[in-house]
């Protein structure tokens, strides 16, 4: 895919109004998306596995790759020391793309930011790459993956700058005030795609469970 269509993709992405496009947009996107991304030099999976790695011991399970994409994390999880990992994303055309693979152990299907079929506590350490961010989740997705992770599992995940900056900082500033959290280590704010023009920073967080 050109760069030109590579841009009107992801800006499509970014506009969505509703879940059923952000799917029929990846559905589409979903043959070279790896190619795509790669050319961009898309930081937040890299940076998500190196987070995950130094808070979460090796062989923990089971773990939820949540916005799974193409599995461009679950490739290097099992490698890292996370042998059974599950993926979770809207596209079924990218999530065909993440179980070819070979690296998950299910697939699943589904959109962030509505109620889970998960049973509470059951995930040992949850990743989410690129997914809180404009025309995909909002805050409205976060309470979902804390009620699935159990105390004292991690939640590792990227929010870009808008949302950060749009209530999600008070939102995770609240769930530490209650309890419920706490913020293990934030990243400064850095570029998701240097291969892109007037990318919005991001930032990768790593959420412990009470």
């Amino acid at each position: 895919m050109a760069d030109g269509k590579h841009n009107n993709a992801l800006s499509a992405a970014y506009a969505a109004k509703r879940p059923e496009e952000v799917a029929a947009i990846y559905d589409s996107w979903s043959e070279t998306y790896d190619a795509d991304m790669s050319a961009a030099g898309y930081r937040h999976p890299t940076i998500c596995l190196a987070l995950l790695a130094r808070h979460l011991p090796r062989g923990a399970e089971p773990l939820l790759d949540a916005g799974a994409g193409t599995g461009l994390i679950g490739e290097w999880l099992a490698i890292t020391g996370y042998p059974k990992v599950e993926a979770l994303d809207i596209s079924q055309g990218m999530l065909d793309k993440a179980g070819a693979k070979g690296v998950y152990s299910a697939l699943h299907r589904l959109a962030m930011g509505d109620a889970l079929p998960f049973a509470d506590g059951v995930y040992a350490g949850i990743v989410s790459a690129g997914v809180f961010t404009s025309g995909h989740v909002g805050i409205e997705g976060l309470d979902e993956l804390i009620r699935i992770c159990r105390p004292g599992g991690i939640i590792v995940l990227t929010v870009k700058n808008t949302l950060w900056q749009s209530g999600f900082a008070e939102r995770i500033a609240g769930l530490e005030a209650q309890g419920r959290l706490k913020r293990v280590e934030e990243t400064a704010p850095y570029a998701s795609m240097p291969g892109e023009s007037d990318t919005v920073p991001s930032r990768g967080l790593v959420l412990r469970v009470s």
